[in-house]
C-alpha cells in the first residue's frame, strides 16, 4: 500500500516487476515468449512493457508506461503521469521522481556453472549507463530525467517457457553518476570515411560501453532488490522493507552511498547488510583484444 499521491516511480515500477514475475512468496513465475524474429528484435523487452503496462491500468495507480520507438533506441521505456498530461504537454519537472522515470532493460542467462552470464561487466552498446538520460519533447527540446536499469537473469523452462531467478531494478547513478560524459557519447561524434584503395569505406568510430553488472554480485543474485539512491523509500511503500546499503567509490576521494530495498516477505527479520564496492570490477586493458583469428589445421612453410 501507498502512501501519499504521486509516490517514487521506481518503487511503484519494482513492485509491480515483482507481481509480474514472482509470486507472493517470491517464487518465480514461468511465463511465455514469442519466437524472436531477427537479431534486434527483443520478445523479453516488448513482454516487460506489456505486462508492465497491464499491471499499472489494473491498478488504477494513475501510472502508464511509452515504449521506445525503435530496437535501437535508449532507453527502453518512459513511465510517466497520465494526468499530468495536458494540451500536447506534460506538467512536471523532468526531474521529478515521482512523476518521470526512464528504463533500461538488461537481460542475462547463466552459464553452465551456474553463474550469471557476464557477471563481471555487462555491455551497453554506444549508450552508456547513468542516473540521468536525455530524451526529446515533440519539438525536438532535449529533456533530461532519471533513470533506473532493470537487470534480470533469465532461464529457460522449456519450449518459449522462461523464469526470471534474479531481478535488480538499478538505479542509474549506482552505474554511473557522470552526465557530462554520457552526453559526450550520445552525441554527434565525427567518422572517418573516404577510406580504403578506392575511398568508398568508412570507419563509424562507434563506441562500445561495458559497466558494470549489479548481478554479478552474490549479494544480489537470486534476490529481487530495489536500489535506490534514496534513504527513505520504505517510509512510502508498506511492502517495502529495507535490506541493506552499499557503498561506491569514485575514481578520487568521493564515494556514494545507496540504498537497497526487498519486499517485506523476503527481509522480515533480517540484519540489514553494509558493503563496499559489491559490482564485480575486473582490471580492464587499454588495448582491445584481437579479432578471432583463423587458424589452419597445418604449417605453410612455401615461399612461393
Amino acid at each position: 500500500m501507498r502512501r501519499g499521491t504521486r509516490s517514487d516511480l521506481a518503487a511503484e515500477t519494482f513492485l509491480a516487476l515483482r507481481k509480474v514475475f514472482f509470486d507472493e512468496t517470491g517464487t518465480p513465475v514461468v511465463y511465455t515468449l514469442r519466437p524472436k524474429n531477427n537479431v534486434q528484435d527483443d520478445p523479453f523487452d516488448e513482454f516487460v512493457a506489456d505486462r508492465l503496462a497491464e499491471c499499472f491500468a489494473a491498478d488504477n495507480s494513475d501510472i502508464a508506461l511509452l515504449k521506445s520507438p525503435g530496437p535501437l533506441v535508449s532507453p527502453d521505456l518512459m513511465i510517466y503521469r497520465p494526468s499530468l498530461v495536458q494540451d500536447d504537454k506534460y506538467l512536471s519537472y523532468a526531474n521529478d521522481p515521482a512523476t518521470l522515470l526512464a528504463v533500461e532493460v538488461k537481460k542475462v542467462a547463466r552459464t553452465r556453472s551456474g553463474r550469471v552470464a557476464r557477471a563481471s561487466g555487462m555491455d551497453f552498446n554506444t549508450t552508456p549507463p547513468c542516473g540521468t538520460v536525455r530524451l526529446h519533447g515533440s519539438d525536438g527540446s532535449p529533456v533530461d530525467m532519471r533513470a533506473s536499469y532493470l537487470f534480470a537473469c533469465q532461464e529457460q523452462c522449456g519450449d518459449s517457457r522462461y523464469s526470471l531467478t534474479a531481478l535488480v531494478l538499478c538505479d542509474g547513478d549506482a552505474l554511473n553518476d557522470d552526465f557530462g560524459f554520457y552526453l559526450s557519447i550520445v552525441g554527434a561524434r565525427r567518422k572517418e570515411a573516404g577510406l580504403g584503395s578506392y575511398g568508398d569505406g568508412a570507419n563509424r568510430m562507434r563506441p562500445m560501453m561495458i559497466f558494470g553488472n549489479p548481478l554479478g554480485s552474490p549479494l544480489f543474485d537470486r534476490n529481487i532488490t530495489l536500489i535506490h539512491s534514496c534513504d527513505a523509500v520504505a517510509d512510502n511503500f508498506t511492502e517495502l522493507l529495507h535490506a541493506g546499503t552499499f557503498v561506491r567509490h569514485k575514481q578520487g576521494k568521493d564515494k556514494r552511498t545507496f540504498y537497497c530495498y526487498r519486499h517485506r516477505r523476503e527481509v522480515a527479520g533480517s540484519e540489514p547488510f553494509e558493503e563496499i564496492d559489491p559490482f564485480p570490477a575486473p582490471r580492464r586493458s587499454h588495448i582491445t583484444t584481437r579479432r578471432g583469428r583463423f587458424l589452419l589445421p597445418w604449417l605453410i612453410t612455401g615461399k612461393g
